[in-house]
Order: C-alpha cells, then sequence, then structure tokens
C-alpha cells in the first residue's frame, strides 16, 4: 500500500513541500509575518517564545523549532532570528543546514531593522520556493507515514464514534509497519492505569504514570487541582460529566497495539521507532499541534464532537465529527462525518476504512477542509516554566 509524496535528502517522505518562515524569538513574528504575506509558497510558525525564559524553556523553543525545521513536510527554511534572543537560532540553522535542505538565515538586527529586514526575507523566501518548486512527488510505502492524533471540542459523541475510527485507523497503520503518536497526557488522567497495560516495558508503564505525575502537579504547585479546568465548560455542555469519563472517552483513539515508549513534547521520532507512541503534552491545540508536527507527522487525524475547525500551517489536520449535528452545522470545516455511526447507518470499521482512504489522499496532496481556507496560524510551544 502507497501514497505519493516528497523525499527528502534523510529518506523521509513529506505529504507538503512547504518553505517555513521560522521566527526563532516572538519580537520577530511581524518580519516573518510581512514575509509569508508576500511569498506564496511559504508557511509561519508564529509562536510567542524565545526570550526572558528559564534555559530549560530556551533549550525546549530552540529544539521544537528546529524539529519543525527538519519536518518532512517542509522542504526548505527561512530563520528570522531579531539578535538577542535566548534561543540558539545558529544551531537551527546548521542542523537543518546538516540535513540537506535549503536554508536561508536574516537577522533584523543585524540588517538594520523590520523593513529592511522584510526586503531580504522576501528576496531569500523567492529563492528558496523557486529551488524547490519542481520537487515532483513519488510512491512511497505507507510504512513511511507517522500520523499523529488528538481530540478537541470533544462531546459525548467523540468516545463513541469519531475516537473509535481514528483507533480503527490506528491499529491498521500499526499493522502496516507505520508509526502513530498519540498525546494530551491531561486527559489521561483516570485512565492511565488502563494504558498501562499496553506498556511494551515496565519502563514505559513507568514513563506513563510519570508524565500524568508531572502533569498534575504543575497544576498542584499553583494552588490549582487538574480537575478544575478538565473537563472544560464546552465538554461539559457536550455531556462529559468528570476528567475520568472525558479520558475514557479520549484514550479509545489510540487504537489498542502495545504502547512502545513515551517521546519528550519537542522530541523528533526516528524512522526506526515504529508502531504506537505517546508524546507528552497538554491538551490545547496550539501546543499540541506544534508538538506533534515536530515529532514528524506528516498528517493529525483530529476528533471532535462540538467542532473544532483549525490545522497547522506545514501539518494537514483531518477533521473527523462524532456528531452528526455538528458536522451538518459546519460541513465546510469537518471532513469526515462519524455521527453516521451514532445514527447506525453505518458501522466503525465502514467509517474507518473511508478515514484511511481520506488519509491517503491527503498524504498524496488533498488539501484538508482548514488548509484550504487558511485556518492554520494559531500556533504555540509549550512550556514548563514562568516569563521572567
Amino acid at each position: 500500500m502507497e501514497f505519493y509524496g516528497y523525499r527528502r535528502p534523510d529518506g523521509r517522505i513529506g505529504s507538503r513541500n512547504h518553505v517555513a518562515v521560522i521566527p526563532s524569538v516572538v519580537c520577530a513574528n511581524d518580519v516573518a509575518q510581512a514575509i509569508v504575506h508576500q511569498v506564496q509558497g511559504t508557511v509561519g510558525f508564529f509562536h510567542h517564545q524565545g526570550c526572558c525564559q528559564l534555559p530549560p524553556d530556551l533549550d525546549r523553543v530552540t529544539e521544537t523549532l528546529c524539529n519543525l525545521a527538519l519536518s518532512p513536510n517542509v522542504g526548505a527554511v527561512l530563520i528570522v532570528s531579531l539578535g538577542c534572543e535566548g534561543t540558539d537560532f545558529n544551531y537551527i540553522y546548521e542542523t537543518t543546514a546538516k540535513a540537506g535542505k535549503p536554508v536561508e538565515m536574516i537577522g533584523i538586527q543585524k540588517l538594520g531593522g523590520a523593513s529592511r529586514s522584510i526586503q531580504e526575507g522576501i528576496d531569500l523566501a523567492q529563492k528558496l520556493v523557486l529551488q524547490i518548486s519542481s520537487l515532483q512527488r513519488e510512491k512511497a510505502d505507507i510504512s513511511k507515514t507517522v500520523m499523529a492524533i488528538k481530540c478537541g471540542a470533544s462531546d459525548a459523541t467523540s468516545g463513541m464514534a469519531s475516537n473509535c475510527v481514528i483507533g480503527y485507523v490506528a491499529d491498521k497503520l500499526v499493522d502496516l509497519g507505520a508509526t502513530v503518536i498519540f498525546g494530551e497526557t491531561t486527559e489521561f488522567i483516570g485512565a492511565e492505569h488502563i494504558l498501562v497495560k499496553r506498556a511494551v516495558t515496565p519502563k514505559v508503564a513507568d514513563d506513563i504514570y510519570r508524565i500524568v505525575a508531572e502533569m498534575e502537579g504543575r497544576a498542584k504547585s499553583l494552588g490549582c487541582d487538574m480537575r478544575k479546568g478538565q473537563p472544560t465548560p464546552g465538554n461539559i455542555l457536550g455531556g462529559l460529566s468528570s476528567i475520568e469519563e472525558k479520558s475514557l472517552g479520549a484514550i479509545v483513539k489510540s487504537g489498542t497495539k502495545p504502547i512502545q515508549g513515551v517521546l519528550r513534547y519537542p522530541e523528533r521520532i526516528t524512522e526506526q521507532q515504529k508502531g504506537l507512541w505517546i508524546k507528552d503534552t497538554p491538551g490545547r491545540e496550539p501546543e499540541i499541534l506544534t508538538g506533534m508536527a515536530a515529532t514528524g507527522a506528516q498528517a493529525m487525524l483530529f476528533s471532535t464532537g462540538r467542532g473544532a475547525p483549525q490545522g497547522f500551517p506545514s501539518m494537514p489536520v483531518i477533521k473527523i465529527c462524532g456528531n452528526v449535528n455538528t458536522y451538518n452545522h459546519m460541513e465546510h470545516d469537518m471532513d469526515l462525518n462519524a455521527g453516521v455511526i451514532i445514527t447506525c447507518e453505518k458501522s466503525i470499521e465502514q467509517v474507518g476504512e473511508e478515514a484511511f482512504t481520506k488519509l491517503l489522499s491527503v498524504l498524496s496532496g488533498q488539501l484538508t477542509k482548514n488548509e484550504s481556507i487558511g485556518y492554520f496560524n494559531s500556533i504555540d510551544i509549550h512550556m514548563l516554566g514562568p516569563v521572567i
């Protein structure tokens, strides 16, 4: 079984061929945005980090941005630095170049300000777009797939329909030798004892318990309990009564296969790491989508019941809606209707096969609905410490 994608120098296969414009710090966002607005074929990662943070978080930003640059969906990179930030923009440049990707860098302070940097950036971005624009898709085995999964704006139908569909696809991909990544550590709470039964080693089980305890510990350090923020008001209106009920529905999307390991938030998966993996992420869309794209995922299956329309700049996000009423109301944002499972018109397996076919089409170039309207600019990097 195959799809058609862009082969990168490191052997990975991309579903997209973007020039990524990467600001190394929030202060460079406006210059990066101006470049992306002007040059077709570019996407921007407009985050809010990179300065006045503790060293572990600055390292986290540098690693995340570096791995976004190394994404197989990125064909070339333009780094936009300010010049005095805390992130290591030279490391991002050198690592990207070492991977064999075309890469350029501009410095706002060095060039003499925003207007000069915008002009220089436009020229360089145009050069990069032209350089990679002639690349052609080629056949690739499905085992080259790295798929991310998530649920958001969930209701009672998510755990009964759309999450089940994603779990079906996740199992099928693992059986075909591909890689599946799931996260949302906050949505393991109350169900972590179920997940650890699928851990391949005691260490993996310990890591699952550890990341849940650390997530709860960060909330408790501020005098709060995780259960004050989860379920969200929207989840409650959608019929979810407790964080445990939400977690039981959320973990369904991971399928049934053994869990191979736990990845750190900024970490990139290797080509040898096949099967089902956990990435330690929060549940909020801007941060988890960023972390999943940094993993090297070429696409994401995203389950929703109440309707979550947003995507991600470089990673197509396929929206699978478990609520037939939401799908009909938000048809221009939802890619697949899994609500027909609730109405007994189709089975989980039937819609699962539709989702798998949709995934292959998107990996081969078909746009998702959020891509077609450009609804993908809200990104951010998950931090552990304060701004100082």
